[in-house]
């Protein structure tokens, strides 16, 4: 099982959409898929639930940080598609110091448990860098992090890649050398002069261009770059709970899914899908 986690320090960049539109194609790719939500807004909780399509275990992401064996009995298998749901409690999780260490613990314990059962498992993150993320990120294979292009979000990415405590580049020198950071991901990208010259100015940069999602294999300055166009036809899919793919009868949501598309079969290729 390829695992990934969807990380961002701030909130309200489409996150939780793009973790919703990776696993409903992986599902639809025939893969086994676990979905984990560990910020208590449950922002993946709700659309999963919604589409009916994901199985929707009894116990929450709370109990796999506090409690890894019975949240590991709590898997049917006769499901390729399960959700592990938020819960409110889990924002308490940060207050309670002495047992960071076990949740990290239960977590890791909880995934080599399912590591059989699953082809991939996505993880959906708060945007406050707390021992949710970090553990997360312990027990990752991968991490993508959607952004939106504004100087907020792109100066914020020194603090995703460096932070002391959550930063992807000390915890993979310190925790979790297996790590992979698949890149940053321009998420509502508006065909404004001002979207553009932000867009032009990540791609301008060496630095930046080099965090990015090559949608192809090619050398430095030979690629196109993956990001997520604004369109109100991803919001209304995930309020309405369906795979913006299988919408019928919505040109907007045919042609919304027709730009997005490669950009979550790259992602998804980069995990390891074929």
């Amino acid at each position: 099982m390829k695992t990934v986690v969807l990380a961002n320090q701030k909130g309200g960049v489409g996150k939780s959409a793009i973790a919703c539109l990776l696993a409903h194609w992986l599902a639809a790719q025939g893969y086994r898929v676990l979905a984990i939500d560990v910020d208590h807004q449950g922002n993946m909780t709700k659309p999963l639930t919604k589409s009916g399509k994901a199985f929707v275990a009894p116990m929450s992401a709370h109990q796999v940080f506090t409690d890894a064996a019975s949240a590991s009995n709590g898997i049917a298998e006769e499901h390729p598609f399960v959700l592990i749901p938020s819960s409110h409690e889990l924002k308490a999780l940060e207050q309670q110091r002495e047992q960071h260490n076990q949740f990290a613990r239960n977590l890791r314990v909880f995934l080599h448990h399912a590591d059989q059962r699953f082809d991939f498992c996505i993880i959906d993150t708060n945007p406050n860098p707390d021992i949710r993320v970090v553990a997360s990120l312990v027990s990752a294979d991968f991490v993508l992090s959607p952004i939106q292009l504004n100087q907020e979000a792109l100066d914020g990415i020194q603090g995703l890649l460096l932070d002391e405590r959550v930063g992807v580049e000390r915890i993979r020198e310190k925790l979790n050398p297996k790590l992979r950071f698949l890149g940053i991901l321009p998420t509502m990208v508006e065909p404004t002069p001002y979207q553009k010259e932000n867009l032009r100015q990540l791609v301008a940069s060496s630095q930046i261009r080099s965090k990015m999602v090559a949608m192809v294999d090619a050398p430095t300055g030979g690629a196109d770059y993956a990001f997520i166009p604004k369109r109100t036809a991803i919001a209304k899919a995930q309020g309405a709970g369906q795979f913006l793919a299988e919408i019928k009868g919505d040109t907007a949501a045919r042609d919304s899914w027709r730009e997005i598309q490669p950009v979550i079969a790259r992602v998804a290729q980069l995990m390891g899908a074929a």
